[in-house]
């Protein structure tokens, strides 16, 4: 089988064919979900936000973590979001290649619900800044993201990666330990032996209580299987497998194996001034392990099947909408985030100016589009110019399937309700952490049409014109069971839960 841990780029991918491996079957690449419900109307409702009388989505505030002080570090800047499996731990990376890790209480309130409120765990360096000589290249240490393997005993098992490495962490509490020893304490704190003469007994060591201590240890290292930037890695569902994929390739790993990768996805072209497209995402389906889908910058989603072929040069179904010939077209159709619905029916991706929801048996168009910031579409021009146009915003679902939510600029993030289509747009800002309330949060607005000299400008409006574009909202995470997100807004994470209040008039 081809391997891809050689950093020499000049291999092809058609200097040899790649055998699947005998477990993975050939069968046909025609997929179909039938067995899947089409519709999300049928979901606890635990999980679906409430919404008020005018159907507006209801939430309040909760927590901030990190400093609101206003001078701010690069290296403090939250990178990545993500709950585990069961919501009980939210990890975060920074740009200085810190994992920060929350645990959620565990305690219960008078209405016998569990608290909401997540408090400081675990926090260890999990990348360090390196500098490749072969190609005179520096590595940052940003984490560019965090994926939670689900729990099987009693540790907890992450997989980070920077631009080029990624890594396996194991999170363990430690409550007991060993006394007794045959050893006597020097005056240093360092354990030596005694004299095997002047022993007389044998001391058989004991286990006893101590401070409950987290470790974080690295247990495996995976590197030096990537040309270009790591952009994203996901976790198969059969939790053995993981994926990584870069501009122009995608790797499918064993978790126990850190020596040697398989590639799955080559989009490389023999000449690269042929090249029109990068991978933008990646991510497994959440059922079934042989299938994935990846995104490009032409705003392209393909979805393989790995049963058909090892090397997945031909997906099985590529869902993409007519071309637009305007001038930005291609810029803000390019996909910054995907998602795959809880039940593995839906496809949700995220571009620029968008999210959309595509159905896996509709390859021809989404079956729902929400605009996030359709008032800077006139705007895009500056936008262009200030680079502001490349950012890259990610999105996020409910456990339940039928609400989404994705940040935009100001600090505001959104969140869409799939039956009534209807969407409210909040912001996570200092003045709610000071200023915090049991109430819900009010919504913002954005008008595009001033109406100040009208008199007419309203409370929780903003004119497009008083945006602020270096303050915004790239990552986002929706507890897997319950109705809490959090947003990541420069260093500060917000958390938010849902409201029993009504709106403040």
């Amino acid at each position: 089988m081809t391997m891809t841990m050689d950093e020499n780029d000049n291999s092809s991918p058609a200097n040899g064919q790649i055998q699947p491996p005998q477990s993975m079957m050939v069968c046909s690449s025609t997929l179909e979900y039938n067995s899947v419900s089409s519709s999300t109307t049928n979901m606890t409702t635990s999980n679906v936000l409430q919404s008020n009388s005018t159907g507006d989505i209801r939430l309040a505030f909760s927590q901030v973590k990190g400093t609101l002080d206003d001078d701010v570090s690069d290296a403090d800047i939250i990178s990545c979001v993500e709950f585990s499996p069961d919501g009980d731990l939210l990890a975060t990376g920074d740009k200085g290649g810190r994992i920060v890790i929350f645990q959620r209480d565990q305690s219960i309130d008078n209405n016998k619900q569990q608290s909401v409120d997540y408090n400081f765990y675990n926090t260890f360096q999990s990348h360090e800044a390196e500098f490749d000589y072969l190609k005179s290249l520096e590595i940052e240490e940003k984490i560019n993201k965090i994926r939670w393997l689900k729990k099987k005993n009693s540790s907890n098992f992450l997989l980070s990666t920077n631009d080029k490495t990624v890594k396996l962490w194991k999170i363990s509490e430690r409550n007991k330990r060993f006394d007794g020893f045959n050893l006597k304490e020097s005056e240093t704190g360092q354990m030596r032996l005694i004299d095997p003469n002047s022993l007389t007994s044998l001391r058989v060591p004991v286990v006893v209580p101590s401070k409950m201590a987290v470790q974080s240890s690295a247990r495996r290292i995976f590197a030096n299987a990537h040309t270009y930037l790591i952009n994203s890695i996901s976790v198969n569902s059969d939790q053995e497998t993981y994926l990584s994929a870069d501009d122009l390739r995608i790797n499918l790993w064993n978790i126990e194996i850190n020596d040697e990768s398989f590639n799955i996805v080559d989009i490389k072209p023999a000449n690269m001034e042929e090249l029109t497209e990068v991978i933008t995402a990646a991510e497994f389906h959440p059922h079934h392990c042989n299938h994935f889908v990846y995104s490009s910058s032409k705003g392209i989603l393909r979805l393989c099947d790995m049963r058909a072929a090892a090397l997945c040069d031909r997906h099985s179904k590529i869902f993409e909408e007519p071309e637009d010939n305007s001038f930005f077209s291609e810029i803000i159709s390019s996909i910054s985030g995907i998602k795959f619905s809880n039940n593995g029916r839906y496809l949700i991706s995220r571009d620029y100016m968008s999210i959309k929801v595509w159905d896996i048996n509709m390859e021809s168009k989404p079956v729902e589009t929400y605009k996030v910031h359709e008032y800077l579409r006139s705007k895009l021009c500056s936008l262009f110019e200030s680079d502001y146009i490349f950012d890259k915003f990610e999105c996020s679902i409910n456990g339940s399937d039928t609400h989404l939510m994705t940040g935009s600029y100001n600090n505001f993030f959104k969140i869409f309700d799939r039956r009534t289509k209807r969407d409210v747009m909040y912001e996570a800002n200092k003045e709610i952490a000071v200023n915090s309330t049991s109430k819900s949060l009010n919504p913002r607005k954005v008008c595009v049409i001033s109406n100040m000299a009208a008199g007419k400008k309203k409370k929780d409006e903003i004119h497009v014109d008083s945006l602020d574009f270096t303050s915004k909202i790239l990552h986002t995470a929706w507890h897997p069971k319950d109705n809490v997100i959090a947003v990541a807004a420069t260093n500060n994470l917000f958390l938010f839960k849902e409201s029993m209040d009504d709106y403040s008039d």
